[in-house]
């Protein structure tokens, strides 16, 4: 099966029941959604078999295979530092691949962040398919330390208040600027 699963059907209701079976059979489930044109639904679910049957790998190894050479964060002087994360970062967008919310960390917190974590995760990514993107949001795991950088740094009022009404037990840290501006210069998804 290829990137044109089923096309070879003329019939477009049998290609969208062969590609819901199809999602089916590998454990999936797409819910019809009401009123949506038969041919967004068919691209809609050509690209969910398409990410459901792709292989997993780890940005790392994917940022290897473009020749990006990602030294040990020790091994790299401050001088040298920048311009590496800058070609990382730049790397990982060519990928399809992007960050949120970095400008409470440090260049070398990020690039620290980036290389033990953040690009060890499996993704799947589509680098030519500018209508996918793979986004990795420094304050978005849940825990109780990127909550609070997201509240003081990120959120606006309107998310500050919202959160302080349904979790009225968390504290709120006070709204601060974030030490460092880079997230205005980052790639950004064509999607947004």
């Amino acid at each position: 099966m290829s990137a044109t699963y089923f096309a070879e059907d003329a019939d477009q209701t049998r290609r969208i029941a062969k590609l819901r079976e199809e999602i089916k059979r590998l454990g999936g489930n797409v819910t019809p959604i009401k009123d949506m044109p038969a041919e967004f639904e068919e691209e809609f679910l050509r690209h969910v078999l398409e990410y459901e049957t792709a292989e997993p790998k780890t940005l790392f190894s994917m940022l290897e295979n473009t020749g990006l050479e990602m030294p040990i964060p020790d091994e790299l002087t401050d001088e040298y530092l920048g311009p590496k994360l800058k070609e990382t970062i730049e790397t990982m967008g060519s990928l399809g691949a992007y960050i949120l919310h970095t400008d409470h960390l440090s260049d070398r917190e990020l690039y620290i962040y980036l290389y033990a974590e953040g690009l060890r995760e499996e993704a799947v990514l589509f680098p030519d398919n500018p209508r996918y993107a793979f986004i990795i949001d420094l304050t978005g795991s849940g825990s109780e330390e990127d909550n609070q950088a997201y509240l003081k740094y990120y959120a606006d009022e309107e998310h500050r208040k919202q959160w302080a009404d349904d979790w009225p037990d968390d504290v709120m840290p006070a709204r601060a600027a974030p030490p460092f501006n880079r997230d205005r210069y980052l790639p950004k998804s064509p999607i947004g």
